[in-house]
C-alpha cells in the first residue's frame, strides 16, 4: 500500500479564503506524491472542533471524523500561520484534542499515534517560527507522533510589512529546499515504521 498523508491547515480564514498556511502545507504534499505519497488538506477552521481534550465532545463535535483522518495517515503535516508571535489558536486548538491520544492504545498496547510521522509548516509576516516549530515538535512526539530530521519549514516575512506568504511571486530557494528536505525524510522514515513499527511493551 502507498503512504498517505494528510496536512491540518489551522488558518484563522475558513475557505475558500486564501491561505499562505495551506499554499505551504500543498506544496509540501506535492513534495510527497514524488515519492508516491498521497495526500489530502484539512482546513480545521471549517468544521465544528470543539474545545476539549477527549476523542469526542459530543453535540455535534467534527473532531472524530478529523482524528480518524489522522490515524488513517502514516504522515501528519500540521501547518499554522504566526499570531502575535504564537501558533494560531486553531492549531493550539488541534494540539489539545490530540491530548486524548495520551490514553489510546492499538492491539499490540502501543500508543495509537506510535508509527505515525509528523511535520510542521509554519508561515508568518512576524517572528516566531523556530518558538512555534519548538512547541509543536515538543506536543507532537509527546502524543506519539515520530519527527523525521530537519522535519520542518517555514518562512517569515519582512517583520511589520505585512506580506504574505501566498502574495510571493515565486518560492525561496532556501523554503524550496527546506520543503524538499523534510518531505524526503518524512517519506523515508514512514516507509521504515510502516516495515518495522516499533517494539510492544
Amino acid at each position: 500500500m502507498a503512504l498517505r498523508a494528510v496536512a491540518f491547515v489551522c488558518s484563522l480564514k475558513p475557505s475558500p479564503a486564501s491561505s499562505s498556511s495551506e499554499l505551504i502545507a500543498r506544496q509540501l504534499l506535492d513534495e510527497l506524491s514524488a515519492y508516491d505519497v498521497g495526500g489530502e488538506i484539512v482546513r480545521v477552521v471549517d468544521h465544528d472542533v470543539r474545545p476539549g481534550v477527549e476523542n469526542d465532545m459530543g453535540n455535534g463535535d467534527a473532531w472524530p471524523r478529523l482524528r480518524q483522518k489522522i490515524l488513517d495517515a502514516d504522515i501528519f503535516i500540521l501547518s499554522t500561520p504566526t499570531w502575535v508571535g504564537h501558533m494560531s489558536s486553531v492549531a493550539q486548538r488541534v494540539l489539545e484534542r490530540l491530548d486524548a491520544a495520551l490514553s489510546d492504545t492499538d492491539d499490540a498496547d502501543r500508543p495509537i499515534l506510535f508509527d505515525k510521522v509528523a511535520l510542521a509548516a509554519v508561515v508568518g509576516n512576524e517572528d516566531g517560527a523556530h518558538k512555534i516549530v519548538a512547541d509543536l515538535f515538543q506536543a507532537l512526539n509527546d502524543t506519539g507522533f515520530t519527527i523525521p530530521a530537519q522535519g520542518c519549514t517555514y518562512w517569515n516575512g519582512e517583520a511589520m510589512q505585512g506580506g504574505d506568504y501566498n502574495d510571493l511571486d515565486d518560492t525561496p530557494d532556501a523554503v524550496k529546499s527546506a520543503n524538499s528536505m523534510a518531505v524526503r525524510n518524512a517519506a523515508h522514515l514512514a516507509q521504515l515504521l510502516r516495515s518495522n513499527a516499533y517494539p510492544a511493551k
